[in-house]
């Protein structure tokens, strides 16, 4: 069925043959080459993808988080001053990431910003809102230092509960060719 799939994918699509002469795909010949391409269409998106793409996501929000977090509680910050630096470098090392990796495939800086924030926006908040959400709602996670098991054990859940729930919503958005299905566009 995903065979099936992909080759009418194809036929579908045969007019995008060629794209070297078009800034950002130098290089860029042939769709059908590229497994997993029909991934994009409703209904069709496998858990791997989706799954990728959150841990993507998840990358650069635990950099974010964990420097955030170690920044506010070294400086004796208090949990809402911390727990809003994290949630700032979450999303930049987010967008970062991507970033990164989409301007190495040859767009233009404005056009991958475009792409980052479509790509990441809505799976960052979601993560980042079950992340806090789940450190917030632990007894004695916001008081931890980093000096406590609680704190890092906190953090780690936090983070696989967030990868958890944001893998649907990736797999949604990708299914409807957002998310992280814009950037996938850059990586032929």
């Amino acid at each position: 069925m995903q065979h099936d799939t992909h080759d009418a994918h194809e036929r579908q699509h045969s007019h995008h043959a060629d794209h070297s002469g078009r800034p950002g795909h130098a290089g860029h010949v042939d769709h059908s080459s590229h497994v997993g391409h029909a991934g994009h269409r409703p209904g069709t998106v496998g858990w791997a993808m989706a799954a990728r793409a959150t841990l993507h996501c998840l990358t650069g929000c635990a950099i974010g988080e964990i420097l955030g977090m170690v920044i506010g509680t070294a400086f004796g910050w208090g949990n809402m001053a911390t727990m809003v630096l994290a949630i700032v470098l979450a999303f930049f090392f987010g967008y970062s990431l991507t970033l990164r990796s989409v301007v190495k495939a040859g767009v233009d800086l404005r056009t991958a910003l475009r792409v980052a924030f479509a790509a990441d926006t809505l799976s960052i908040a979601v993560m980042e809102l079950i992340d806090n959400g789940v450190i917030a709602l632990w007894p004695g996670a916001m008081d931890a230092t980093l000096a406590d098991t609680l704190f890092w054990g906190a953090l780690v859940l936090s983070l696989a509960v967030a990868f958890v729930v944001t893998t649907p919503v990736n797999k949604w958005m990708i299914g409807r060719g957002k998310g992280h299905a814009v950037v996938h566009r850059y990586h032929h």
